[in-house]
Formats: structure tokens, sequence, C-alpha cells
């Protein structure tokens, strides 16, 4: 255990569920997860907080079920995901001519350029979340990752400029405020899950991430180590379980079930003959259901979210031929049955299951390993880069905790026998670092952004 790390904890407010991880690395730079709760969310519609007093109700169980796991705990501050259907993205350029050639660009330049592009125009009723820069230029030089330490006249950047609604940013930061908790940092959930399930070589070869969650389908869009565009999908889990509910007239606990247990996204994989039977409501008879008629619903409007992610990526450009490493699917959504071949089938990608194992230290219940947690994990991981480049200050002052047992898997232990010697396998090990450059190329605060003037003026 390496007590020289601080704990970090990540928030993820979702539709359906609302989740909180501490974590801290170890010396092998791996996550062990020192508390984790969570609880159904009631308040929350499409990411968005529709009713605080629930969403705060929501927080405080996962809090208290995190507290259960881990009573040496104590929490103050967290790391938040936001993902709501009012998040849009613009590309933009900024320019800037230097004063002293002489010298080579420093920070402060670079960090002159990225804030002038927070006076970018945007609709009213929106406020910029982030800006992030992709690839520099120094006079005739382009692509350049980090012009820290270059000559030259003038140096320019293009901009990956995300934004969101106001109201739903305030709605959020209020849930939070009034569970007792200080939020650290907001972050962009696709950017959080692409950190917790995506390596480096994947930036590399061009990938899109797709986290589908209960209310949202985020999306982020790498392409040779560059972020290239994000969008939030309004639609989701939630969605498929409330058109199996309407379609097949069952109620949404009943849907929910049997998406989970006989769901598939392949009406074509559904055996014919196979029937699920509902009992009925109030001495009314039972109800056959139709497995295939189940996935003909299903593979419809998953379809229709494939369907946006193609849209968005013609968008960008990126088409089939582009993205060599194809689509990486996450989130809670990702584990429905034959999704990767409806995902290849429509999109012409590639695809596969992203779950945050790269990064978490070997040893924890199978739970934690979940592409559900994708969000949550990456959250901390933020927390970790902000740490490790000294942008925050973080409170160490409780070391001495350990991971708990109610978190540690059973150890398989296999041994072998050779020339009479036996030896003793565990499978707990150690493992390579995980990809921790990944937020050096979003260095900006977010929290600062959301401190709301209207709140101090009333």
């Amino acid at each position: 255990m390496n007590n020289e790390q601080p704990i970090i904890v990540g928030l993820d407010i979702g539709t359906t569920k609302i989740a909180v991880i501490a974590g801290r690395k170890n010396e092998f730079g791996k996550l062990e997860i020192l508390g984790f709760g969570r609880a159904n969310s009631n308040g929350v519609k499409h990411g968005q907080v529709l009713n605080i007093d629930e969403t705060i109700k929501a927080i405080r169980q996962a809090l208290d079920n995190c507290y259960a796991s881990n009573p040496n705990l104590e929490v103050n501050e967290v790391y938040v995901g936001i993902a709501f259907h009012h998040i849009n993205s613009l590309q933009t350029r900024g320019d800037i001519v230097r004063h002293d050639t002489d010298n080579e660009i420093s920070q402060k330049e670079i960090d002159q350029l990225i804030s002038d592009q927070y006076k970018t125009y945007i609709p009213a009723g929106d406020q910029i979340i982030d800006v992030i820069p992709q690839e520099y230029t120094v006079d005739n030089f382009q692509n350049i990752a980090d012009p820290i330490g270059f000559s030259g006249v003038k140096v320019g950047a293009n901009f990956h400029i995300i934004t969101g609604d106001k109201n739903a940013i305030r709605n959020i930061n209020r849930s939070v405020e009034k569970s007792g908790l200080i939020t650290k940092d907001l972050v962009l959930q696709p950017l959080a899950s692409s950190a917790a399930v995506m390596a480096q070589e994947d930036m590399e070869a061009g990938v899109a991430i797709v986290d589908i969650g209960g209310g949202t389908t985020d999306l982020a869009v790498f392409y040779e180590g560059i972020l290239k565009h994000t969008a939030v999908i309004p639609f989701a889990g939630e969605n498929i379980t409330n058109d199996i509910k309407t379609g097949l007239g069952v109620l949404k606990t009943q849907a929910e079930q049997m998406k989970v247990q006989f769901g598939s996204a392949l009406a074509n994989e559904a055996k014919a003959n196979a029937y699920i039977t509902i009992p009925g409501l109030r001495g009314m008879p039972a109800k056959e259901i139709s497995v295939k008629n189940l996935a003909n619903i299903i593979q419809a409007r998953m379809s229709e979210i494939m369907d946006f992610v193609t849209y968005h990526l013609k968008q960008v450009g990126l088409d089939s031929k582009m993205l060599n490493g194809g689509i990486i699917l996450t989130g809670g959504g990702s584990q429905l049955k034959h999704l990767i071949q409806l995902t290849e089938y429509v999109t012409g990608l590639n695809a596969r299951i992203g779950l945050p194992t790269e990064h978490l230290a070997s040893g924890h219940i199978e739970e934690l390993a979940k592409p559900t947690y994708s969000t949550c994990l990456g959250l901390i991981l933020k927390g970790y880069d902000d740490y490790e480049h000294n942008r925050k200050q973080f409170n160490e002052s409780y070391r001495r905790v350990e991971v708990p047992e109610t978190l540690i898997a059973p150890v398989e232990v296999e041994i072998t026998e050779e020339h009479g010697i036996q030896t003793v396998h565990s499978a707990h090990g150690g493992g390579r670092k995980g990809m921790s450059s990944f937020w050096g190329k979003f260095k900006n605060s977010l929290i600062d952004i959301f401190k709301e003037e209207e709140d101090h003026q009333l």
C-alpha cells in the first residue's frame, strides 16, 4: 500500500444510478479501491438533474453505502461527472503574436492563448465548460504537440470547445453541495470514461469511445492522439426499457429485468420459439412474451443510437477508413448480448467492450471492473492527473485507510510442482502503469468556470 498518495473520490451522477468510488494509486500506478457505494437515481433524466431533493437523497444513500464498505473513510471533496443532452462542442482557431521573440515560448503565453478562447461567442444560456487544445502551430511549423521551448513570432492552435447549459450545471453543483460535499472539479463524462478504458495506442490509432449509460450515450472521438469530437446522445438504456414496457405491455421493473436477463441487440440471434412468462396483475392470467419480439424492440432502439454515432463520425470526417482502433463500447448498456455484432454492422467499424481493468489494481471484486463504473473510475484518474501535475491542493490527512476485505476478491492459489519443488502462484499481481498522459492533454481546471456569480448576488 502506497500511503503517500492522496485518496481521490469520483461521484457519477447518472440517470439510473449514482455511484461513489474512493481510490488511491499503489506503487505500480494502479488504483486500489478503498470505498464503493451506489444507489438508485430518481431525480435525474437524460443526465440532467430535474429534482434536486431526490438527487440529494440518492447521493447521500450512495455515500452511506460507501462508508458502510469502509468505515475508516472520510469523504469531503469529489470529482463529479457531467453529461446531459445540452452539451455541445465546436472547433475554433486562435493565434497570438509574440512580443518577446528572442526568448522561447513560455507556459504563460500558452495559458493566454487558451484563456482567449473563453471569449468565443456561444448561444445565450450556455457557458463554456472546457477549452481543449488539439494541435499547435509556430510560424510555419504545424502539428506541434507541445510548443513550449520553441522560438517564433506567432503561436496558434486549433481548439475543441465544449459548452453546456448554465442551469443544468447549476443544478448539479447545488445537489452536490447540499449533500455535504465539495465539488473538486466537474469533468465531462465521455472524457472520464475514455481515460478509464483507453490505452495510449488507442489514441494514436484512432478510436471512438461510446459510453451507453441509463439516460445518455456519451461519445468521445480520438484521432492521431488528439480529441477530435465529443457528443452526448439523449438516448440510452432507459429508452430501451421504456420501449419494452410500452411495446410489450409490462411494468417498467419487468421490462428492465427482461432486458438484462433475456435481451439481445440482434433479433436474428434470438430463439424464435422461446418465451418468457410474466405473472399477471391482480388476478389476471400470466403473459407470454416472445424473446424474438423483445430482441426486435431492443435492436430498433440500439440501431438508432448507433446511427447517431455514425452521424457524428461523418460530421468530423472520421469514417470507417480512418479509425483503425474502431469503437470501444462501455457503460452499463454495453453489456447487452450481441451488441458488438450490431455495432459493427451499423457503423462498419470493429467494436469491443472497454473495461476499466487497465487501471485497476488486481485482486478487487469483479463488480468494480464492470463497464458500468468506467466513468467513476475515470474521475479518480482525472483527480490523480491534477495531483501529479500540481494543479490542485489535496488533503492527505487520512493516509492509514486500507483496502477493506469486502472489496477484495478471494485469492486463487495455484500450486505447481516441478522436480519435487512446489511453487505457489497467487492471482494478485502488480501490472504495468496505465495511460498516465491522457489527462495531460486536458490541463485546464473546470471548477472555476462554474462559480455562479448570480448566487453571490442573491
